[in-house]
């Protein structure tokens, strides 16, 4: 079957490009760069799409709904890395940021042969993982026309579950299926159709917006600490130790006291220390103002 590439933007050719293979790797490299300076402001200009879902998501987060990313090749990549983030930073049970790519696990690291193109797989894939109409699917593809995404977006509206489109392409066939569009418009990739390049940055720059924003709206940032992140590693129980000292103004010992009275969990430490409670009482301020550490606060007048 011929498919026509010829009127998206991410495969057209890039005219500062052009001769790209004759310049000193310095100048090959400013080309790049100068293209790679474009990718924030096209993000910039789809903020308030950016905003809307994410207000979707926090919806969905609050009524036990997941985030749900859906991708072929480098988009589904990206998903898997954004979603595997949340746990470690975020405290997150690994269920409420699932990714899905085109051919499962082994496309991960290699091109499954055609499962980008299947109109079935995407609708059995959500299957799967039991969709439902809580939860939120965002679909990934730079072209905006992947055949697996918008059978997936297409079985999520069929639920009447919220839909996202994260496309580089204007007026996309996914953009026309989804609930939101969000669709940086990055130009014309400096080695043309290599869409892992600017529209994979851009791709990048609003799951990390999606996340972020939604995880600061569920109350799992205090200030701009990681108040719920996991040590899983010494890196990472300095780091607990850290926020705590940084949250709290207290010293290294009482910081570090605190954090083994409730069981390693950041939230907790602080607010047994600002507010002087027990790591029981603290954990329960905590459950009954939703994990906001804030509410706690000005409810125990602090």
């Amino acid at each position: 079957m011929k498919i026509n590439l010829s009127g998206l933007t991410t495969e057209s050719r890039n005219h500062a490009s052009e001769n790209i293979d004759q310049l000193s790797t310095v100048d090959m490299l400013k080309v790049l760069n100068d293209e790679d300076k474009k990718v924030a402001f096209a993000v910039e200009a789809v903020l308030p799409a950016i905003a809307q879902s994410v207000d979707c998501i926090v919806a969905a987060f609050q009524q036990g709904g997941r985030l749900i990313y859906c991708g072929a090749g480098t988009s589904g990549r990206l998903g898997i890395l954004d979603a595997s983030e949340c746990p470690p930073t975020y405290g997150t049970p690994p269920e409420q940021v699932v990714a899905l790519i085109a051919g499962g696990h082994e496309a991960i690291l290699h091109a499954v042969e055609n499962a980008e193109d299947s109109q079935t797989l995407g609708q059995e894939d959500l299957k799967n993982i039991g969709f439902n109409a809580n939860d939120v699917l965002v679909g990934i593809a730079a072209s905006g026309r992947t055949p697996y995404t918008i059978a997936a977006l297409e079985y999520a509206k069929s639920l009447q579950a919220k839909t996202i489109a994260l496309t580089c392409n204007a007026e996309s066939e996914m953009a026309r299926v989804a609930d939101i569009a969000i669709t940086p418009i990055v130009g014309p990739e400096v080695i043309t159709g290599s869409s892992r390049m600017k529209a994979g940055t851009a791709q990048k720059l609003v799951l990390n917006m999606l996340t972020t924003g939604s995880m600061i709206r569920t109350g799992k940032v205090y200030g701009n600490l990681m108040v719920d992140v996991e040590a899983t590693n010494l890196k990472l129980v300095q780091r607990q130790i850290n926020i705590v000292m940084q949250a709290s103004h207290c010293d290294h010992d009482t910081a570090a006291k605190a954090l083994k009275e409730s069981g390693g969990h950041c939230k907790t430490a602080i607010v047994m220390i600002l507010a002087q409670l027990t790591a029981d009482q603290a954990h329960i301020a905590l459950k009954q103002n939703n994990g906001f550490i804030r509410q706690v606060l000005s409810e125990q007048g602090k």
